[in-house]
């Protein structure tokens, strides 16, 4: 037993050193070539604003919006593409297509589908139409703001009888 026991010592001493004897002459892996980093895909084409569109884009407030919460959003041109603008929300920018609606809002449309910025007469809301919720709401460019002074100005003098709708958003007229 003792001899058994000594053999199956002196192989694992064997085997330990040959392993140690061949781990030292083999040479050292060198790190993997690093992959080139992957290209974003190229973003399809925009399709060229119709009449229609330029004439919503018009209509669009461009510059800073003060929001609810201390935030803000701002709305500028596209440079590239004509008829398009660039909504600016934190530290993210959408590319959207101006639409004016039946009911003279202006819809502001993520060419990617992910957001919508929607513009009436008095307050502008950007939305995430993925998820269903609004991303900032309350949000108020100059021009809107002077809408609605002329609007409180107009129901101070008419005794306040509008029923609290600017004459553009409500239905039945």
């Amino acid at each position: 037993m003792n001899r058994s026991i000594a053999a199956a010592l002196g192989l694992a001493i064997a085997f330990a050193c040959g392993a140690a004897s061949a781990a030292q002459n083999t040479p050292a892996k060198k790190p993997a070539a690093a992959k080139p980093a992957a290209k974003a895909p190229a973003e399809a084409p925009l399709p060229e604003a119709t009449g229609e569109q330029t004439a919503a884009a018009a209509m669009t407030h461009f510059g800073d919006y003060a929001c609810e919460f201390n935030q803000s959003v701002k709305v500028s041109m596209t440079p590239k593409h004509d008829g398009y603008v660039d909504v600016q929300f934190g530290k993210r920018t959408w590319t959207m297509r101006p639409v004016l609606s039946s009911t003279g809002a202006l819809r502001l449309e993520d060419v990617k589908g992910q957001t919508l910025m929607l513009q009436i007469a008095h307050k502008s809301m950007l939305m995430d139409v993925k998820v269903g919720q609004r991303l900032v709401d309350e949000c108020q460019h100059e021009k809107q703001l002077e809408a609605k002074r002329a609007y409180q100005q107009q129901q101070a003098q008419a005794g306040g009888s509008g029923g609290g709708l600017l004459q553009a958003d409500n239905p039945s007229r």
